[in-house]
């Protein structure tokens, strides 16, 4: 565990420790990564506290437009509500624990609560992938069957996708969360990161692992690999329709309906490939730490703005929203 402590100014002496032989005794973890440990713990905090600020506040925004405004009471906006309540849950799982061990630096967390952690985030992961894939499939049938998308985006089938998207991430997460529960830890107990990460959790483990890394691969094929694909799929034909549009205006303006999501993908799923795809090294797993700050805080926060900035209908429903809220 050399690499584990590489970041610490303490003796390993000053750090509680804790042997198990079995995950019947085990009670708790202890969050090793570098930014717990940071000498500058006062600018980490900052930050992260006005990260999940932001990314609360931005998203809170966004919900309660589309709630109380009619006009944004469309397939495409109620799959942004939904998305953004899940960025609320996303952030709120991780980042306040990160706000107290840094100020307080205090790494412990107790093996319940790191399985909850693990059982939300994995979760959120989930239902992102799954939320992003049906508001693909939104544009594409706005843009490419116009005709028929009041008859095919009924009331029924967006919430059929939003609440399959909510049980299959509730459903995947809990079966691997129970699979976790069922692992033995020997000897150490000290997570390399800031958070219950569950890959580095899966790591420490003494068991046999086989089954647990079977379970996330094929369920990151089924709802992170195959979704993707098929939004690439259907933005091939939303842009091979897009450009059979004779005038530039209308080329310009079709995109526009499509570009806020298309930002949202290329970010979400910019640095989960980052994190999963880059070649291994020593300071591997610092890097890790890093791109999942940017994953778990940074995104949430681009989220609201990319679709409150680049749409004007959003701008004017928040405007309107908020000026009924504060005449009332």
């Amino acid at each position: 565990m050399t690499n584990n402590h590489l970041f610490l100014p303490f003796t390993k002496g000053n750090i509680p420790s804790a042997t198990v032989t079995n995950n019947t005794s085990l009670t708790e973890f202890f969050l090793v990564s570098f930014l717990a440990y940071t000498n500058n713990q006062a600018v980490v905090c900052t930050g992260v506290f006005i990260m999940y600020l932001l990314a609360v506040l931005g998203n809170l925004m966004i919900t309660t437009a589309v709630c109380l405004v009619p006009q944004l009471h469309t397939p495409m906006y109620f799959f942004l509500c939904n998305l953004s309540v899940e960025d609320i849950v996303y952030v709120s799982t991780v980042l306040p624990k990160l706000m107290v061990t840094t100020v307080t630096r205090d790494t412990s967390i107790c093996f319940s609560r790191c399985i909850v952690q693990m059982f939300l985030f994995a979760s959120c992961v989930v239902v992102e992938f799954l939320l992003l894939t049906s508001m693909a499939y939104d544009r594409y049938v706005a843009i490419c069957i116009p005709l028929n998308y009041i008859l095919i985006m009924n009331k029924m089938v967006c919430i059929l996708l939003a609440f399959s998207s909510w049980f299959l991430g509730a459903m995947m997460s809990l079966i691997f969360t129970l699979m976790v529960t069922k692992l033995t830890f020997c000897d150490v107990q000290d997570i390399n990161h800031f958070f219950c990460d569950p890959q580095t959790v899966i790591k420490i483990s003494c068991s046999d692992t086989t089954d647990i890394i079977m379970f996330t691969s094929i369920g990151g094929v089924l709802v992170g690999c195959c979704p993707f694909i098929f939004i690439i799929t259907s933005y091939m034909y939303i842009i091979s329709t897009i450009l059979k549009i004779q005038t530039s205006g209308g080329r310009s303006k079709t995109f526009s309906s499509c570009s806020s999501h298309l930002m949202v993908v290329i970010l979400f799923y910019g640095t989960s490939v980052s994190m999963n795809m880059k070649p291994k090294s020593e300071n591997s797993q610092n890097i890790d730490i890093i791109l999942s700050l940017l994953y778990i805080a940074v995104v949430p926060v681009l989220n609201p703005l990319v679709y409150s900035l680049r749409n004007r209908e959003v701008m004017k429903a928040m405007k309107k929203c908020f000026t009924k809220i504060i005449t009332f």
